[in-house]
């Protein structure tokens, strides 16, 4: 079944629009505040279909993400117990709430440093920031360094294959989409 080579075919085509700039900021600054999907996989076709532009674009992702940062900061520190409070509470992330908070008592600064250049999902640091009231200009400026430093090497890697990669991905995409699917259950499955 070539499910993810026909989605593959479209995220090329999207990341090609007119529009896809603004998408990809848009999709950045919501990332950062509460959307589940990261702007990497709008960003990195982006870069190998444009690899003239991925400067350009690694530039309004981090732009975009720490300005949307911001936003979840002051969601957490202005709006935590009427908005996100019952949020965490419908989901049932009180135990995640009470691990970032953790976190951030242990290792302050670099938690933020972390989670904007790792997979962990930046949303909960930032609102949990605000939350907590962490000194903001080290929060600003530990967020534009780690999703700086993400997003620039991003786009370093996939201008560096270019078209030559877009090729090679297209290749094995649905082996690796199948893949990614089958850890992603083996995973699940484990953890329960």
């Amino acid at each position: 079944m070539k499910l993810f080579s026909w989605l593959y075919d479209r995220v090329l085509q999207w990341s090609q629009h007119r529009r896809a700039p603004a998408i990809l900021a848009a999709l950045s600054f919501s990332e950062s505040v509460i959307f589940p999907i990261p702007p990497d996989v709008m960003l990195a076709p982006m870069a190998m279909t444009q690899p003239k532009r991925a400067w350009f674009f690694a530039g309004i992702t981090t732009i975009a993400s720490v300005l949307g940062g911001i936003a979840g900061y002051l969601l957490g520190w202005l709006a935590f117990d009427p908005i996100v409070l019952p949020l965490v509470e419908w989901a049932g992330y009180q135990d995640k709430l009470t691990t970032v908070t953790e976190w951030f008592q242990n290792y302050g600064f670099w938690i933020i440093f972390i989670a904007g250049f790792s997979p962990l999902p930046y949303k909960l640091f930032t609102v949990t920031g605000g939350m907590l009231q962490v000194a903001f200009i080290p929060f600003v400026m530990g967020s534009l360094v780690s999703r700086g430093l993400r997003f620039f090497l991003v786009a370093w890697l996939l201008r560096t294959g270019g078209t030559t990669m877009a090729v090679r991905l297209r290749t094995y995409v649905d082996r690796i989409g199948w893949g990614m699917v089958i850890i992603a259950i083996i995973a699940y499955v484990w953890t329960r």
